[in-house]
C-alpha cells in the first residue's frame, strides 16, 4: 500500500504511556456477598449487574471493580513501532476520506470515529479493554482501539503478513462504526440472549468485512500488487472455523460469531468488487447462503 508521506488523521489518541491499575473489586465484592448472603446473594448480585449492563445504565467494570489509578509516564517506542503508528493514522485518514465522500453522496454527514492506540489495557465506555481481545470498536464512545503488538500476532501466529492485512483490520473496525451510525449494531444488540443471536452476530461481522472491501475499492489507486491477497489472507486467518480448528482441533459451527474464513473472504471481496454501500445487506440473505 502506498501510504508514506500522505495525510495522517487527527482523530488518533496515543495512550501508550498510560498505565491502568484495577481494584480487586469483583473478587472482594463477590467474596463479601458470598460470605454474608450465600449463593443466593451472589446470584442476585450477578442478576443486578446483568440488568445494568443490558440497559446501559452503568459500565459493569465500575460495578464489579474497574480502573482505580491511571498514570502516565515515559514510553520507549522503537522505529518499527513508530512506523506502524504512522501507518494506522494514514489508514484512518483514508477511511475518513472515503466514507465522508460516500455519505456526502447521500446528503449525509459522516461523524468520524477516533482511534486510540494503547498498550496492555485501556478503559473504554464499553468496559475494560485488553490487548488479548485484539482490535475492537466500542459503540458507546465511538472509538476504535488497537494495541499495535496485535500486528505481530497477525504476521507471526496467524501468518497473515503485509501492510494491507493490517489496513484491513482497521477498515473492518471502522465498518462497525458505520453500523453504529446506521443503527444496525443497535438492532443486533437488542437480540442478545435470543437463540439466534450468534447468527445475527455473524451477519454483523460479515457486513463489516463488506464495508472494509468497499473502502478498499475506493482506495484502490493507493494499492500495490498483492494487497488484496494480503487482506484475504487476514480474513481467512481470523475466520471462526480457522481459529477454532487451530485452538481445539475442530470447528463448532453453532458457536460461530464472526463467520467462516470462506465467508469473510467472500464478503470482503464482494465489497471490493461493488464499492456500493447498499449492496452489503448481509441480513437480507438466508443464513445458509451467506
Amino acid at each position: 500500500m502506498k501510504w508514506k508521506g500522505r495525510r495522517q488523521s487527527d482523530n488518533v489518541i496515543d495512550s501508550r504511556g498510560r498505565k491502568v491499575a484495577r481494584t480487586a473489586g469483583a473478587g472482594m465484592l463477590l467474596n463479601f456477598v458470598g460470605r454474608r448472603f450465600g449463593l443466593k446473594g451472589i446470584l442476585v448480585l450477578v442478576a443486578i449487574g446483568a440488568v445494568l449492563w443490558f440497559t446501559g445504565l452503568v459500565d459493569p467494570s465500575a460495578f464489579l471493580g474497574g480502573p482505580t489509578q491511571v498514570s502516565s509516564g515515559p514510553v520507549q517506542i522503537s522505529p518499527a513501532e513508530q512506523e506502524r503508528f504512522d501507518f494506522v493514522t494514514v489508514v484512518l485518514a483514508d477511511t475518513e476520506d472515503v466514507w465522508n465522500r460516500i455519505f456526502s453522496g447521500y446528503g449525509e454527514d459522516y461523524p468520524e470515529p477516533q482511534l486510540e492506540i494503547y498498550r496492555g489495557q485501556v478503559p473504554t465506555d464499553c468496559g475494560m479493554g485488553s490487548s488479548k481481545m485484539g482490535p475492537f470498536y466500542c459503540p458507546a464512545d465511538r472509538k476504535v482501539y488497537i494495541d499495535l503488538s496485535f500486528y505481530d500476532d497477525l504476521e507471526q501466529s496467524l501468518r497473515a503478513p503485509g501492510d494491507f492485512a493490517q489496513a484491513y483490520v482497521i477498515a473492518h473496525e471502522v465498518g462497525h462504526h458505520l453500523q453504529t451510525l446506521l443503527g444496525t449494531s443497535q438492532k443486533v444488540a437488542a437480540r442478545r440472549g435470543q437463540p439466534d443471536y450468534n447468527q445475527y452476530s455473524v451477519r454483523l461481522e460479515l457486513q463489516a468485512d463488506y464495508y472494509a472491501g468497499v473502502w478498499a475499492h475506493h482506495n484502490r489507486h493507493y494499492l500495490d500488487k498483492g494487497d488484496i491477497q494480503e487482506a484475504l489472507r487476514a480474513a481467512n486467518a481470523i475466520g471462526d472455523d480457522t481459529i477454532q480448528t487451530r485452538a481445539k482441533g475442530r470447528a463448532v459451527p453453532h458457536t460461530f460469531t464472526h463467520g467462516t474464513a470462506e465467508q469473510r473472504m467472500r464478503w470482503f471481496n464482494r465489497g471490493y468488487e461493488s464499492g456500493r454501500l447498499e449492496d452489503g445487506d448481509t441480513f437480507a440473505v438466508p443464513y445458509e447462503e451467506l
